[in-house]
């Protein structure tokens, strides 16, 4: 199954979400909020499908928002028939405690929707170190279920969550949305999934990136490739 692929980084590096879920939607506007325009008028609070980016946004007059409901935020107005433009992007702190309760469910959402880019992870994930494996970054994964997953995909590759849960006996949607929750959350030395918040890219020494969400799209967005042992190779600070 051929994955579209997001579309290309902004300046800077900061990837684009096109379509994005919604975490809460505040009519009447949010006044804690560290943005000024969004204290007394309306505001979303979105997570990005492709990315997991979380954004505010401010939605267009009149429509009606359902917490979970999947919106385009990309860069046709015409197309953004509910959201007018995303005002920011945010970190989880700036999440309502709302949204916060409802990210993880939401999350495992876009997981189980997005099969062909996790299945393709567990069969290409690789080493960080000499000691550590990327796989053993998934909560509940340790060093024996990791040994269990390379030897069973050398002999032949994963196809799906269900041949995961078979072969495997872990359930791959709710480790892997546990995982990108975390990340959302910062404070990792390593980051699978999501980049990194900006105050810990800031820091004299930062987290690392593995980038494999960008590694993955690319490479299911050329079809089919061969089997064989592979790390990410895009690795960022």
């Amino acid at each position: 199954m051929q994955q579209r692929r997001p579309r290309q980084r902004r300046r800077g590096g900061r990837p684009h979400e096109e379509y994005a879920y919604v975490l809460d939607y505040m009519p009447m506007g949010n006044p804690t909020d560290r943005h000024p325009w969004h204290k007394n008028k309306p505001v979303v609070q979105l997570i990005g499908e492709d990315y997991f980016i979380l954004m505010e946004a401010s939605p267009r007059h009149g429509v009606q928002l359902e917490v979970g409901e999947r919106v385009y935020v990309g860069p046709v107005a015409e197309v953004r028939d509910k959201i007018y433009r995303v005002e920011a992007d945010i970190e989880y702190e700036d999440l309502t405690g709302f949204a916060k309760e409802m990210l993880p469910s939401i999350v495992e959402e876009i997981v189980r929707k997005k099969e062909p880019v996790f299945v393709e992870f567990f069969n290409i994930a690789g080493p960080i170190t000499l000691r550590f494996h990327s796989l053993e970054l998934l909560p509940g994964v340790g060093k024996k279920t990791v040994m269990k997953i390379i030897e069973s995909r050398e002999k032949e590759r994963f196809k799906s969550y269900e041949d995961i849960r078979s072969r495997i006996h872990i359930d791959p949607v709710k480790v892997i949305a546990a995982r990108i929750v975390e990340e959302l959350k910062g404070g990792q030395k390593y980051y699978l999934f999501v980049r990194p918040p900006r105050r810990e890219r800031e820091q004299p020494v930062k987290p690392l990136y593995l980038n494999y969400l960008e590694t993955i799209y690319a490479k299911l967005s050329r079809g089919p490739t061969g089997q064989g042992e592979s790390g990410s190779s895009g690795a960022q600070p």
